[in-house]
């Protein structure tokens, strides 16, 4: 057999052994993960007990705001396991699939131990560099009113940023560890019904989902209460509540310097297995994608879990910081020019917002079903549909909690109708969030107009292929750009809008305005987190029935759910692009009121006539096209293959 592979013959299709070597050996676990598993189960129940405890004395004594959002965290926690032990509980199949889930575990595994490891101890090197700028940098006039010294400020953004970095590896974790588990599950499950193998691929993807978005939350929590109750602030003499979100920047930071190494690393890996894999198997040897023959499958089903969950999944939660952060700062720093008595609704708001989002993402997660029903008697039912539905229910739940958040918190005497333009604000960034979701299903779901024209234009040759998907990208990028000016400028009217104004009568809602957008884009992230979780897992379990020789049936099976898992892939990119888009708004306008804290000096406006910046944002808008135009290629794949099942000859022999 490897003289015919060498020679370019592989050999019929049904030559194919059944037999494979056992991969399975000791799983990895991290550290901290080691040394929580050795220790006796009621010191470690005690354990927990008081640190809980510990945390709740800790809200308690900062806002019953922050208590009401750790158990909101805490009970997401609890269900989030409730949700492991589901997916654990369904069968693995026959030995052959978990044979080959064991080889992919592994090369996960081994991925992640080398990956993280190396970012863990740049993390470490990184900290002491960020303590000796610290250390010897200017105070701002903030720390210089609150008495807060450079070495405390220090040891303060250190310990944020090594928190941040530390939560989103564990999310990240977390994302691998489910999709590996899982694929084999859902792979076993589509032997019996495609209802139950899309809602054991949903329960997996809503489990790293719910950890990714509490880790976020509850980390950023944790640090406020934490700090608020050790500096003692708003006593007399000590830092102001309105300060306190900017020594959080550094939980941020942790968290973007890890996910932008994941998802470099975990990406270039996935592309280069995929690519590698298609090239020695479907172009070299001419065999089926996911041959077992093809030694090189294994490497591309590991890089759908370290690129498309571990890393998708620590790139959410940093946008989830940030956005948490900035929008916290933007509020206190509001609340201070209005001069508002109780500024902590302000600031707080954010971390209850997403501390819906893991009640009503929960929710969407559970009205995904399975039913008794005959596979052989029912037809199939559209996946994409059945996202669409669970997805819709957290849309129309997400409304409904953003409005009595906004009322709650965002209520003043000073402004009595602020709180509904506020949470009409909330309403555009959650239609942009559906509207994104729309459009990026338009251009990759094989349903629609594009896709299927790119896989006709591949029947003149590859270089009309080339430039059909090019300009497919390229031309997808209009809608989503017009999309996002229209609710920056309609959030930020809203805003300034709102009647809260400064000491000398100028409106100063108009940031915050867009800072409550961007909320509620993101406030039903971790359902849109889960339909991404959806599609690796999918498309592995793909790979571990063609490896494993199932049946036709349940290959076509997976051959949709994977259909479908790329398009809810395309969807999270475009939806993670345009949430960080309206960060970066954030982002900025909070980078120039701390450049001018710093300098002493007004900085209110950015000179677009200097190249490098004009440059720079025309780069930044362009560049988004690759989101689209890579999941629209990987469909005319799966629309090929679903054609030559159809028996539509003629069409199939173009494509």
């Amino acid at each position: 057999m490897d003289d015919d592979l060498e020679d370019g013959n592989a050999g019929p299709y049904q030559d194919k052994t059944r037999t494979f070597p056992s991969m399975r050996s000791k799983s990895y676990t991290p550290l901290i993960f080691q040394i929580l598993m050795r220790i006796n189960a009621r010191v470690l129940f005690l354990l927990l007990l008081i640190c809980f405890g510990a945390v709740f004395y800790v809200g308690a004594s900062t806002s019953p705001i922050i208590v009401f959002v750790f158990s909101i965290c805490i009970i997401s926690f609890l269900f989030s396991i409730y949700l492991t032990k589901w997916v654990l509980a369904k069968d693995e199949g026959p030995p052959e699939m978990a044979q080959i889930a064991d080889a992919i575990r592994d090369g996960a595994e081994g991925f992640f131990r080398t990956q993280y490891g190396t970012i863990s101890k740049m993390a470490l090197l990184l900290s002491l560099l960020i303590l000796g700028i610290y250390l010897f940098r200017n105070t701002t006039p903030q720390q210089e009113s609150s008495g807060l010294g450079r070495s405390t400020s220090a040891y303060i953004t250190v310990a944020s940023f090594l928190l941040g970095a530390l939560c989103s590896g564990v999310a990240g974790y977390v994302g691998m560890w489910v999709s590996v588990r899982a694929n084999v599950r859902v792979s076993s499950a589509a032997r019996r019904s495609a209802r139950e193998a899309l809602q054991v691929a949903v329960r997996a993807g809503g489990l790293s989902a719910i950890v990714v978005v509490g880790m976020a939350v509850v980390g950023v929590a944790i640090l406020y209460a934490t700090f608020y109750v050790l500096l003692d602030v708003d006593s007399p003499g000590s830092m102001k509540v309105t300060d306190l979100p900017l020594l959080l920047v550094g939980y941020g930071f942790g968290a973007s310097f890890v996910a932008l190494f994941a998802q470099l690393g975990g990406g270039i890996y996935t592309k280069a297995a995929d690519v590698g894999a298609d090239l020695v198997g479907k172009v070299e040897q001419g065999i089926p994608e996911d041959d077992p023959r093809n030694p090189a499958v294994i490497a591309d089903l590991v890089g759908d879990n370290v690129g498309d969950c571990a890393a998708r999944g620590a790139d959410l939660f940093e946008s989830i910081a940030a956005e948490i952060i900035s929008a916290m700062i933007l509020g206190g720093t509001m609340a201070q020019q209005c001069k508002i008595e109780d500024p902590s609704g302000f600031i707080l708001f954010p971390l209850v917002v997403h501390s819906f989002d893991l009640v009503i993402s929960s929710v969407g997660i559970l009205s995904i079903r399975s039913q008794r029903e005959s596979a052989a008697k029912v037809p199939v039912e559209d996946p994409m549909a059945i996202l669409q539905k669970g997805y819709s229910i957290t849309i129309f739940l997400a409304v409904i909690t953003f409005g009595l958040s906004t009322r709650w918190l965002l209520y003043t005497e000073k402004a009595p109708s602020a709180w509904l333009n506020f949470a009409l604000c909330g309403l555009v960034g959650i239609i942009t969030a559906y509207a994104f979701v729309w459009i990026t299903k338009y251009y990759t779901d094989y349903k629609h107009e594009p896709v299927r024209n790119l896989a006709l234009s591949s029947s003149t040759g590859h270089g009309t292929n080339i430039i059909a998907g090019v300009s497919l990208g390229l031309e997808s990028t209009a809608l989503p750009v017009l999309v996002i000016s229209a609710s920056i400028i309609s959030a930020f009217w809203l805003g300034r809008t709102s009647g809260l104004v400064d000491e000398s009568g100028n409106p100063t809602g108009g940031l915050f305005g867009t800072a409550v957008a961007t909320m509620g884009m993101l406030s039903t992230a971790a359902y849109v987190l889960t339909m991404d979780m959806f599609g690796p897992i999918a498309d592995n379990a793909g790979g571990i029935v063609e490896m494993s020789q199932q049946p036709e049936s349940v290959r076509e099976i997976t051959d949709l759910l994977d259909a479908v898992g790329n398009t809810t892939k395309a969807t999270t990119k475009g939806f993670a692009i345009g949430s960080a888009a309206l960060a970066s708004f954030l982002l900025f306008s909070a980078y120039m009121d701390e450049v001018a804290s710093l300098a002493h000096t007004p900085f209110n406006q950015v000179d677009i006539a200097i190249p490098e910046v004009f440059v720079g944002g025309c780069w930044d808008l362009c560049s988004s096209f690759y989101s689209v135009h890579g999941p629209a290629l990987q469909l005319v794949a799966l629309l090929r293959r679903l054609l030559m099942k159809s028996g539509d000859s003629s069409l199939r022999d173009q494509v």
